[in-house]
């Protein structure tokens, strides 16, 4: 992201209005905006960036302000609308922003698995829906959210390229794309061929203002039905000159890309001592390019924005020196399937006797149990305990109090006890 956001912008978009759609989703389909929805921008951030989906400059915008300003986004899996829901209100209530993600399995799981998925039409098809979903709520709640896909090796490139389709249409009407960005991980292929490739889609995707986040070496561990627990330990960190190299030819393309280098980073949560993280690899990464740019490093040292990977479980400490060399988003999955699961496994603890049959429970054998087996109440619990663990994970990524509109006023009208809802 060393391109003048000017340069960009007119490169790109011409006269037209950056990162801002033609009309809001809520102006567009008629639905009720008000409040934080209606918010043009923000006290805090750049004029570019909006409640809703940013694409564009008002994506490079807001992740600039987060390396300038030392803060990282948390990045969190989502499957279902439920998790979704439950990224925007923990944004909402650490005044910050968010980045929503789908993998491809997580898309077809959106789309539900019974439906067919021959040419990943399944995965392509819930990862859509999955983000007009995200567009709709997005601006509900007033945060801004990156719209983003996770880990698209090689052989899942179909799916990308039906996202990318879905983007390309959706930009011929609204100006912008569909998502944000789109990862693409060819870790295991040579460097070479992880390159070109990755050059041509970064080449098709900044036309529309799509950012390309790629992979140098491998993350450790299992996710998402990738196996890279046997993997060879020098595969696990990314060399600087690797990482020059790449940043040095997708510059040449366009500056719509960040790096998620390998520094020991492992998917799933493991026993302290398991995991050796090396942040410094990434600063050691900024001091060699800036020296091969020599004057035109930019004043800030840190020319590439990377990614952190397999965040879940990581010391807060490796987190934050990580932040200082440049990491400005880090993903989040297996912590919040945790909290999820929680939220539901404490719910049935606190109302065991409540659940075991439609009909009777402890205040009599004849009373009835809908309201405690009611699906919106267990869920609601798992969405409460996931907000409350990404709480967690913002004040871990100094990621708070960043738009600057102030504590999230409490909800009205919504399902409470005196109309049957449950504590949670």
């Amino acid at each position: 992201l060393v391109l003048s956001c000017e340069a960009f912008n007119v490169a790109t978009f011409g006269t037209r209005p950056r990162g801002v759609l033609s009309m809001s989703v809520a102006d567009e389909l008629g639905i009720p905006c008000a409040d934080d929805c209606a918010v043009a921008a923000y006290p805090n951030l750049p004029e570019s960036v909006h409640p809703g989906v940013v694409t564009g400059q008002a994506l490079i915008d807001l992740l600039e302000h987060a390396k300038e300003n030392g803060y990282a986004i948390p990045a969190v899996n989502c499957v279902t609308s439920s998790s979704i829901n439950s990224c925007l209100e923990a944004a909402r209530k650490n005044d910050a922003p968010i980045i929503i993600q789908f993998s491809s399995g997580g898309s077809q799981f959106y789309a539900g698995r019974g439906l067919d998925n021959t040419d990943y039409r399944a995965a392509i098809a819930g990862a859509v829906s999955g983000a007009f979903h995200v567009r709709t709520m997005a601006e509900q709640y007033g945060v801004p959210v990156i719209l983003h896909t996770d880990h698209c090796s090689k052989a899942l490139l179909p799916w990308i390229d039906g996202l990318l389709a879905a983007s390309e249409r959706y930009f011929e009407s609204h100006g912008e794309p569909l998502f944000s960005s789109h990862m693409i991980d060819l870790s295991e292929e040579p460097l070479e061929e992880n390159l070109e490739i990755c050059k041509d889609y970064l080449e098709r995707m900044s036309k529309i203002g799509l950012l390309l986040e790629m992979e140098l070496g491998i993350t450790g561990g299992e996710e998402d039905g990738v196996d890279n627990t046997g993997v060879a330990q020098e595969d696990l960190y990314s060399k600087p000159e690797e990482i020059y190299q790449t940043f040095e030819e997708l510059t040449s393309v366009s500056p719509m890309f960040t790096v998620a280098a390998a520094f020991g980073n492992v998917h799933g949560v493991y026993s302290p001592g398991n995991v050796q993280l090396e942040p410094k690899i990434l600063s050691r990464a900024q001091e060699y390019i800036c020296e091969k740019l020599g004057d035109d490093a930019p004043a800030n040292k840190r020319p590439v924005s990377f990614v952190f990977h397999g965040g879940s479980g990581s010391d807060v400490a490796d987190i934050q020196e990580s932040i200082g060399y440049g990491v400005i988003k880090m993903n989040i999955d297996t912590d919040t399937q945790w909290s999820y699961w929680e939220g539901i496994k404490g719910f049935e603890q606190t109302y065991h006797d409540y659940l075991q049959t439609q009909i009777g429970n402890p205040d009599g054998e004849d009373k009835p149990n809908k309201k405690y087996y009611d699906p919106r109440q267990c869920l609601r619990a798992a969405e409460t305990s996931t907000v409350d663990r990404l709480e967690q994970s913002y004040a871990d990524l100094k990621c708070q109090n960043i738009l600057g509109l102030g504590q999230m006023a409490e909800p009205a009208n919504v399902l409470g006890p005196r109309r049957g809802g449950l504590p949670v």
